[in-house]
């Protein structure tokens, strides 16, 4: 892919630590910083509502309890899922995909958008957040770069959205991933950055594939990653990082 609009470091479930996780104060918290792309998940309601959420239950994240996929769009829209992190963010409510995508176009702010499915969801998730994708961003030059652990996701959401860019998570890469990456139609390959090096990220890149790491939150293991030409990073760590890579915020 020559043309790659994103910055090398994206702000981790939208305000890494500094704020609770996928929800619009963490978007609003990363932006403040200076983070211009960030990365958020996005599961579906029972009633097929895309909201941004990581676990596949409520407890971890909000006063609610239960599964995700249990629950209809306006009854996870009742819950606390700030109050969890600190008493400043008491009463933030799980925010609507299609809410956050106004708000982040609004403000210039590019998205990793990781398909989370609920378990027996991969598919209809899939289709139904790249539809989104392709529709809210169609008269945009930057589109969300689409990412997920689930291949059955992906492959389903390249089927309605070919014209997205895709990138396949993968805890530990391994060159057999290259005939994923084909198969589904991915631009970039995402991976946790411990178990990486040199050679993997030289491997991928030398077949034309980005390379991005997960959840990078010391600068001196975000040197050596730079140091191989890794093209992307998701920290929690947004003031440390930020204060030390300023042109890491921006593309190029």
């Amino acid at each position: 892919m020559k043309y790659w609009p994103y910055p090398k470091l994206f702000a981790h479930r939208g305000g890494g630590s500094l704020a609770p996780e996928n929800t619009l104060a963490a978007i609003k918290r990363g932006r403040a910083m200076g983070y211009i792309a960030v990365e958020f998940d996005v599961k579906l309601s029972k009633d097929n509502v895309a909201v941004l959420m990581h676990d596949s239950t409520l407890e971890r994240t909000t006063n609610g309890v239960g599964a995700v996929k249990d629950k209809g769009g306006d009854e996870l829209q009742l819950l606390d899922a700030g109050a969890w992190h600190s008493p400043e963010f008491k009463g933030e409510r799980i925010p609507r995909f299609t809410d956050i995508a106004h708000f982040l176009l609004v403000h210039g702010v590019m998205a990793n958008v990781e398909i989370k499915p609920c378990e027996g969801r991969e598919a209809e998730t899939g289709r139904l957040v790249a539809e989104l994708c392709s529709e809210l961003w169609r008269d945009h030059a930057v589109k969300p770069l689409i990412s997920s652990f689930s291949f059955t996701a992906l492959q389903s959401a390249v089927l309605a959205a070919p014209e997205l860019p895709y990138g396949l998570l993968i805890k530990t890469p391994a060159e057999d991933c290259l005939i994923k990456l084909k198969e589904i139609g991915c631009v970039s390959l995402h991976c946790n950055h411990m178990e990486i090096d040199a050679a993997i990220v030289r491997l991928f890149q030398d077949n034309g594939y980005k390379i991005l790491s997960y959840t990078v939150n010391e600068p001196e293991r975000a040197r050596e990653l730079v140091s191989w030409g890794i093209d992307g990073m998701f920290t929690d760590n947004l003031a440390v990082m930020a204060r030390e890579f300023p042109g890491y915020l921006s593309p190029g």
